[in-house]
């Protein structure tokens, strides 16, 4: 006959095993809501050979049959573009910058406009201090888009979310607006 330890110790795997499996079997967790949420706009203007002034980002790698002043056909692909960008709060790009975005982009398919993205938007202002890291897959020709916010610093340390990206406006191959939304789910 079992002892009545025995008898206890059954009872309660019991009830951890139900426990468990209704957890992971009959209910979905429930969604985390963001800690912080954020809009900005960043403007690109690529330089074509005769707008130095004003351009924010260059081709800085291309195909053997591309150049960098022209973007590489078809699809852009295989160009390495690097960029300095303006960030407003409002989609004017006369408006005052309250950062920058930094990094680059590759165009990385033949067949579709596509690009990887890596870049950090940079904060010095009263408002925001600190950066906030960007890495992921662009599918151009989607309306949006996310990619995952990584770290951040200052303001945004350690920082982890997604980050929605939806092309505002373009004027041909030498300007550009998105629009990002920015969802934190872990804020320090």
């Amino acid at each position: 006959m079992a002892s009545k330890t025995q008898i206890v110790a059954l009872f309660l795997c019991f009830l951890t095993s139900t426990s468990t499996s209704s957890a992971a079997y009959g209910h979905k967790p429930r969604p985390r809501r963001p800690c912080k949420e954020l809009v900005f706009y960043f403007h690109d203007i690529l330089y074509k050979g005769d707008n130095y002034n004003n351009a924010t980002s260059a081709i800085v790698g291309s195909p053997e049959w591309g150049n960098k002043t022209a973007v590489a056909q078809p699809f852009n692909f295989g160009d390495l573009v690097v960029f300095d960008d303006p960030i407003t709060l409002d989609n004017n790009l006369h408006s005052p910058p309250v950062g920058r975005a930094q990094g680059m982009y590759v165009y990385d398919q033949k067949s579709i406009y596509s690009a990887w993205l890596a870049f950090s938007f940079l904060f010095n202002s009263t408002k925001l201090v600190g950066t906030l890291n960007f890495a992921g897959a662009d599918p151009l020709m989607n309306k949006t888009r996310d990619i995952s916010v990584i770290g951040g610093t200052g303001d945004f340390f350690m920082a982890r979310g997604i980050a929605t990206l939806m092309t505002d406006a373009f004027e041909g191959d030498v300007y550009f607006r998105l629009r990002v939304d920015i969802k934190l789910y872990e804020c320090w």
